[in-house]
């Protein structure tokens, strides 16, 4: 049998190419940290107003958070949510 190889670049590739990777990277990354933080919340039964009283925040603020197309969340409010959850929060540089 013949092994089947990659034909053409990936699509990370074409993603670069069209300057649009770092933008879809972002987004994967919060919509993953998003549904880890409703599911903590979930096997925690905490309600999204508990989560917000824990964290000493709003509830537009958590709301903010926990919206997947919403970027503009800073790191705190992340270590915050993990440290409520019991969550550490990892981030890291690796090679491209």
């Amino acid at each position: 049998m013949k092994k089947k190889t990659a034909v053409g670049s990936s699509f990370d590739d074409f993603l670069k190419e069209e300057g649009h990777y770092e933008v879809t990277q972002a987004i994967a990354i919060k919509r993953v940290l998003t549904w880890q933080i409703e599911q903590a919340m979930k096997s925690r039964h905490i309600a999204k107003a508990e989560m917000a009283r824990l964290m000493h925040t709003s509830r537009s603020q958590l709301d903010r958070l926990l919206d997947p197309k919403n970027g503009s969340v800073t790191l705190t409010t992340l270590a915050r949510a993990g440290q409520v959850l019991k969550k550490e929060i990892r981030l890291e540089l690796v090679e491209a």
